[in-house]
């Protein structure tokens, strides 16, 4: 009778525990199932920065914010540049340029160390264009108090590994570890095609045209991935991560007024009608951007103001077939 008791007691405790295995096993199961579904949740909306308000926004999106934003700078500010006031990167125009007998000078200064930019070039094939139709609008009301910016030297700045407000001193030896990072960085990158998305003039005088990306890499992912291979460079960069943007011109002067323009219209207003007027030509271009150059710009702006540089150019590597 005993042996009856053990065997129907052992025969439930068996029942028991593969049931609580079956249910232990099945719950695991979906528990990573869970996590899975989570996991690739998270991925597909990485791309995808946040605001505060906790809905999601894309770059492109980012960008034309940034944008609409820039254009109402000159309106909310004035034109600065006009009061001799700053210009980029914490200059003044008086620190950059000289105006006398209707000669503009850049005024080259040392940059001590040299600031290393790494920045995406665009091609005369698509910069030269721009600058003829720059040059055909203001022109006949700048003349000579205006910089062009060198139609060869067109680009959209990424990331900096030194720059001169943080500057981060570097060997040779470093400069080339930096080098061959940026290397492999470009070597991972498909071309970019772009759109002109509108130009803006700023409070500053800088003549600015503001582009999309139609397919290719974004400049954010293009910046994170210069930010993991330039580990020394300064936490604190130029600009911000969505920005794709390149100078066109630098307006160092008030606006000529035509005769029929004398008594009628602000230099406010003409600064907008000539805005308007570029924009009606040459939005919409359409460019593609092959290459990321290294720049040790040994005077500061050096690609704004045609200085002493040293640039390493570094075709794309990723072929789009």
């Amino acid at each position: 009778m005993a042996k009856g008791i053990l065997k129907n007691w052992w025969a439930r405790s068996v029942k028991i525990t593969a049931i609580w295995l079956i249910c232990a096993v099945t719950f695991f199961c979906f528990f990573q199932m869970a996590l899975r579904n989570s996991s690739s949740h998270e991925d597909s909306n990485s791309n995808r920065p946040t605001i505060s308000n906790g809905s999601s926004i894309s770059y492109a999106e980012q960008r034309s914010i940034l944008y609409a934003k820039m254009a109402k700078d000159l309106d909310e500010n004035g034109a600065v540049f006009l009061k001799q006031g700053e210009t980029s990167q914490s200059l003044s125009l008086s620190d950059i340029f000289t105006l006398k007998d209707e000669i503009v000078t850049p005024v080259l200064r040392a940059a001590d160390p040299p600031v290393r930019a790494n920045v995406l070039h665009l091609s005369t094939q698509f910069s030269v264009p721009i600058l003829e139709a720059v040059k055909s609008i203001l022109l006949p009301y700048f003349d000579k108090a205006i910089w062009f910016q060198n139609s060869s030297m067109y680009h959209f700045s990424m990331f900096h590994a030194s720059h001169h407000i943080a500057p981060v001193p570097a060997t040779e030896t470093e400069i080339e570890t930096e080098v061959r990072a940026v290397k492999a960085v470009a070597d991972a990158i498909c071309p970019l095609h772009i759109v002109l998305d509108r130009v803006v003039l700023t409070s500053t005088g800088v003549l600015l045209g503001c582009w999309q990306v139609v397919a290719g890499v974004d400049p954010v992912t293009i910046r994170a991935k210069l930010k993991a291979a330039l580990p020394r460079a300064p936490q604190k960069q130029l600009y911000h991560e969505a920005m794709l943007h390149t100078s066109f011109a630098r307006l160092l002067g008030p606006p000529k007024k035509l005769p029929e323009e004398e008594s009628k219209i602000s230099e406010l207003q003409i600064f907008h009608d000539l805005v308007k007027r570029l924009n009606n030509q040459i939005k919409g271009l359409k460019a593609t951007v092959s290459e990321l150059w290294y720049v040790e710009e040994c005077d500061l702006l050096a690609l704004a103001l045609n200085g002493n540089m040293k640039i390493r150019k570094f075709a794309f590597g990723c072929s789009e077939a």
